[in-house]
Order: C-alpha cells, then structure tokens, then sequence
C-alpha cells in the first residue's frame, strides 16, 4: 500500500498548479486553499497521482458577496485522510468551469446536479442530461440561485427523460415505478432485458426532490438540526450529528467529552436498527419469513429502546450543536447497553439459521454481484464499497466523537454479491452492539451540552460521519453569526445508486428486489 502524501506535499501540489491562500491543519490532516477554476484539471491530474480523488464538488451563489459564484471540492483518498477543500470562483456571466467528468465518475454526477440547480456549465462533460430536475422544470431556472423566485407554473407535461435504448432480437423493456407496491419512496426503474436476463438498467430519480438545502438558507439556525434529521428518516442521527460537527467548528467550539460517547451510542443504534430490519427484508425477498418476522419482532424492541433513551423511536431531537438534549442527556447508558447485548444476541441466531437454509443461501450467493474494480471505478462508499473489498470506514479513518478512543473492527468482504452485504450487516451489528458497550462504560460523567457560540460570518467548515449506510458530508458556509448561506448535503445513497446499474446485469429479473434491498438506498437521501 503505497504511503499517504504528507500536508506538506498537498500543499506544494497546490502551490504548484497556482493556488493560494493554503492553510494546512495538522488535527484534521486537510488542507484549505483557493484555486483559479482554469487551474483545475492540472490540480486534479496532481491529486490522483498522490492517491486523492473527488468526494463531493459543492457550488453556493455568492454573487451578493463576490460578483462570482464558488465551488467548493473535496479531494482525498476512499479513507478520506488525508485531504484537499478547494474553493474556486466561477463568473457570473459566463457560468462555466471546467469538468472533471471524464477523471472521476462520482465528479461527473456533482457537475450535472450543479448545472441543474446553479445553471452553471461543466465545459467538456460527456453526459449533459438533466439529473436532478425532470425535464419539465422551465429552462433557465435553477431553484439554488439566491434570486431564483418561487414559480407555481412547474407541471409535469409527460415530457419523457431521453433514456438510453438497448435494440438487437429479443430483447425489451421493462419498467417498473415510479410508484410501487408498498410503502416505499418513488424512484423509475427501466430494465432492458433479453428472456429474463437483465441486459441494461437505467434509473431515474428526484421524483422527492423537494428543495431540502435552501430551507437551510431561510430556516432559523435552531431549527437547522431538525432539518438534517428529516433528510432521510432512516438516518436522523447521522445526518443532524454531520451538520452539527460543522456548525461546531464554524463556531469554534467542541461539545463535551460525554456528548462525544452518547453521539457514539446514538449512531450505533441508528446502524443496528436499520442493519437488523434489512436481513430481516433481505430473506423475506427469497421467500423465508420465518427470518423476516424474528428480525422485524428485533427491530421494534429496538425502536422502543430509542424512545426510551430519546423520546423518539427514530432518535430524533437528540444531536444539537454543542452535545446532545433531551431524556439522552440523564439516561442510563449500560442498562440500554445490556438491553442491545440481548437483542443482538438473539439476532445472529436468528440470522444464522436464515443463511443455513439453501433456498436462502441460492438466492443470496452470486447474485447482484459488484466487483472490487467496478466499485472503485465508480467511487462507491461505505457499507456497499466494504462488501466489495474496499477497505474504509470513517469511524476509524477519520475518527469523530469518541471513535478515536474506541476499538474499531471494520469487516470487509471480497466477492460484493447479496451474500457479502448481508454478511457485512450482520457483523456491523455485532460491532454496534460492542461499541454502545463500551461506550457505555467508557463515558465519563460530566456535561453533555455546552453552547456553541455565534458562527464565523463567510466561513465554511465540514461535517463527516460514517452513517450506516456509508460516508455523510455536511459543507456549510456561513451567512452570519446565527444563520447560514449554503448546506450541501451527500448523502451516501448519491454516490450509491448508480453502481446498482451495474450489480444486476446478467442476473434475472425476479433477483432486482434482493439486489436493491441489499443496497437499500435512499431516494430522499439522493434527491434532497
């Protein structure tokens, strides 16, 4: 494994391609720079060969400010440290900056969610369609831009997305959604297929795009945490606990060493609720419900545990800027660590004898496989990209709360099919439960909240947490003291959905839904 570059080469790389203003941070092994946008591929063409590539590009309407609009983007390594925030100034008039597309696919998808929702243009991208907005927005209106006014005329007329057609002797399509059957969140699925064999897939979604990151720009600044909460129901924690670690370093401030240790129980709740009731939906989808029912009977001794120790079954209300509030704040934690011990327990029983059983075992080996290489070359993250032999976890990587202190196993797979995502979720949670353990134990006593302070008017910080489902990055930039002028939001669904393209091909279409849940990605989560 080739050694990671020290700041002191990042920011000479910089320097090199003509940036300024770099300021290097030793604790969080990043650098922060300006760069003139024509400068950009160089940079980036630098980057990689030290091992770093794009992990989000954000674009804020600063033109009140500046004359000019700023992307910002994040180069580092799939273990995140060490790492580049870059910022660049792309004009008002002209409203194009060169893309990265054809040097990084997860850059290829941020340039046509910028372009839709800034009107700013990726000189050079080879896949101009819209992704964000369907095409019966208005052209010439980008919702993001701080003038953008408030239009009721947005009808959908039918207007069809210009989807990719597979032609040849047998070979049809198939669509599926954008409702469904069940009380899931809407996404289109249009399979091209020959016999039952899934030959391509296209997915379009944004059907739930409902304007989430500009609320944050007219959303009194307490209330921003409940925001976050509601990016993706299944991941409140992890999306408020993102957006408050921003807030915090905007602030200057460090919430309390035992908030540090509760926000550890309350991510790991978040993972084992959500990974039991997926094994749980997982054999269900092969017919087993015996494995279904006990891994669901699990999961709501689980949710009633939450409303114990938080008030509500989702955790909500817990992360604040500066610790966390509510009943967390006086609970006890090793009864509920006791309580996590048990359940977790009964399910790996559970769990193991689902996968003992060979019609369950059939369908879950071999099928939706993603190799090591395709998911590197298409930068996917978290679980997913750890049953695919990519080794990275930000718990560990990028220590947060009091993961630092803590001992952290991160379980990898190599063959990336259903067999090796259910595998990962099963051990995730014998993890979880050893961590709220320990946690628990471990945590000092002592406060839980400290108030933050005002933010630094024009400044801009990162939150990262590793969610359950992966990698969430919250880049905040700051209007004034208590309010906020931009909040991009990656979700790990985002950097997800497009490598569930390529799990299915070759297999049948009765294994789609094992190849979905096995990814269970969020739609709210990608279409903010």
């Amino acid at each position: 494994m080739t050694a990671a570059p020290g700041l002191d080469a990042l920011a000479q790389a910089v320097r090199d391609a003509g940036g300024d203003e770099v300021v290097g941070d030793a604790a969080s092994s990043a650098v922060d720079c300006r760069l003139p946008a024509p400068a950009l591929p160089a940079l980036a063409d630098r980057l990689a060969a030290l091992g770093l590539e794009p992990q989000w590009i954000a674009a804020a309407d600063t033109r009140a400010a500046s004359g000019a609009f700023t992307l910002a983007y994040r180069f580092a390594p799939p273990t995140h440290r060490p790492a580049v925030t870059l910022r660049l100034a792309v004009g008002a008039e002209r409203a194009a900056f060169p893309s990265l597309a054809t040097r990084s696919f997860a850059a290829s998808r941020f340039e046509r969610e910028i372009q839709d929702l800034f009107g700013l243009v990726p000189t050079g991208h080879p896949d101009p369609r819209r992704l964000a907005l369907h095409q019966f927005w208005p052209d010439g209106y980008h919702p993001l831009r701080r003038d953008a006014a408030t239009r009721a005329d947005v009808v959908d007329d039918g207007r069809p997305f210009p989807f990719r057609r597979v032609e040849g002797p047998g070979v049809f399509e198939i669509t599926v959604g954008p409702v469904h059957a069940g009380i899931i969140e809407p996404g289109h699925f249009r399979f091209s297929v020959e016999g039952e064999t899934i030959v391509n897939l296209e997915t379009r979604l944004g059907f739930v795009h409902k304007g989430t990151e500009k609320l944050f720009e007219t959303l009194p600044l307490a209330r921003a945490p409940e925001l976050a909460e509601r990016i993706s129901g299944d991941t409140s924690v992890g999306h408020a606990l993102a957006l408050c670690q921003a807030l915090e370093t905007l602030a200057g401030a460090r919430a309390p060493e035992r908030a540090g240790w509760v926000r550890v129980v309350l991510l790991e709740l978040e993972r084992l609720y959500n990974h039991v009731g997926d094994v749980g939906m997982i054999v269900n989808d092969t017919g087993y419900a015996f494995g279904h029912a006990h891994c669901f009977r699990l999961r709501e001794r689980l949710l009633r545990l939450n409303a114990r120790l938080t008030g509500h079954r989702l955790l909500r209300g817990a992360v604040v800027p500066g610790g966390v509030t509510g009943p967390i704040a006086t609970a006890e934690l090793e009864p509920a660590a006791r309580e996590v011990e048990r359940v977790v327990a009964e399910f790996v029983d559970i769990a193991r004898l689902s996968l003992d059983n060979t019609m369950v075992l059939e369908r879950l080996q071999g099928t939706g496989r993603l190799t090591n290489r395709t998911a590197r070359e298409m930068q996917v993250v978290g679980m997913v990209a750890r049953a695919s032999g990519i080794d990275a976890d930000a718990r560990r990587d990028a220590p947060f709360a009091a993961y630092g202190a803590l001992p952290l196993h991160v379980p990898v797979y190599e063959t990336g099919d259903v067999w090796a995502r259910t595998l990962l979720r099963i051990e995730e949670a014998r993890q979880a439960a050893a961590l709220i353990g320990e946690a628990a134990r471990r945590a000092p006593q002592g406060a839980v909240f400290a108030p933050p302070g005002p933010l630094r008017a024009g400044a801009h910080a990162t939150g990262l947490v590793e969610g359950w489902r992966g990698p969430i990055w919250h880049w905040v930039l700051a209007a004034g003291p208590d309010s906020l002028a931009r909040v991009k939001v990656v979700d790990p669904s985002f950097r997800n959905w497009p490598a569930l393209e390529y799990a299915v091909l070759n297999n049948i279409v009765p294994d789609f839904p094992l190849c979905n849940k096995s990814f269970n990605l969020s739609y709210s989560g990608n279409d903010l």
